[in-house]
């Protein structure tokens, strides 16, 4: 072998490994995630998930219009942890929204009054329905939901669902899988960031043979410290000043 794709869960906690399996002379490229610190891999090829949420951010504040600046917003995070994934996601939905993020790398230190709460999802569907019981217990007139990806996304609005107050809600996301973007078109997510997965993974393969052959390792994305894979809003709901897909598209590109 002469390189190694990773998607790392514990950022941190692999890079001694990586270090090991770059000093025996193998290419390590980060998929997906950046590891912390980034530069602990050759190269990272990556949604830039801070520009996801910022997009999801800014279609959420441009749809409700007046009423953005009165909106109660939860927060559906991935782990305690705060891997990068989760932050950028997380504090990129403020920045497009228009909330001042106090720390970028920290969730949960803003002060907005808007912000009902943080609780965390492992990114799966009962996850999110958790969650979502959790924040509407803290405050039943929550009106907008950031989800950290799509399965979080379908538990919130079914816990919404259970006691009628779906309709009330404008739920937004990230990903952008197949099954996702059906949950847009159906309505049960008002948009989603749709990012390329595939894309990143058949790069990474393409990067390591060019590397195998003569030695060459990938570079970045000009003006990032990552090769960026792109990443579009997905939405039935075209808001002003925020680009955008319709699901029919998004449906062409969707993977999973």
């Amino acid at each position: 072998a002469k390189g190694i794709l990773i998607t790392a869960s514990d950022t941190k906690g692999i890079v001694p490994t990586v270090k090991k399996a770059r000093d025996a002379g193998l290419l390590v490229i980060a998929l997906d995630t950046p590891l912390d610190p980034i530069d602990a891999a050759d190269a990272t090829f990556a949604t830039d998930n801070l520009e996801a949420g910022k997009l999801i951010g800014a279609w959420a504040a441009a749809t409700l219009g007046d009423k953005a600046k009165d909106a109660k917003i939860g927060f559906l995070d991935l782990t305690p942890s705060q891997p990068t994934v989760d932050v950028l996601r997380d504090q990129g939905f403020m920045m497009g929204y228009g909330i001042d993020v106090k720390d970028p790398n920290k969730i949960g230190d803003e002060d907005d009054p808007r912000i009902v709460g943080h609780d965390v999802t492992n990114g799966n569907e009962e996850g999110g329905r958790k969650a979502m019981e959790n924040l509407l217990q803290k405050d039943n007139t929550i009106n907008v939901i950031h989800t950290i990806n799509e399965p979080a996304a379908v538990g919130a609005y079914q816990a919404l669902k259970a006691v009628g107050l779906e309709s009330q809600v404008l739920i937004v996301s990230v990903d952008g899988g197949c099954p996702g973007v059906k949950s847009v078109a159906e309505g049960v997510i008002g948009a989603t960031s749709q990012q390329y997965p595939l894309q990143m993974a058949a790069l990474g393969i393409e990067a390591i043979a060019a590397f195998a052959k003569d030695g060459t390792k990938p570079k970045p994305t000009e003006g990032k410290d990552f090769f960026d894979t792109g990443v579009n809003l997905v939405t039935d709901k075209p808001a002003t000043g925020v680009k955008s897909i319709d699901t029919k598209e998004g449906l062409a590109k969707c993977w999973g």
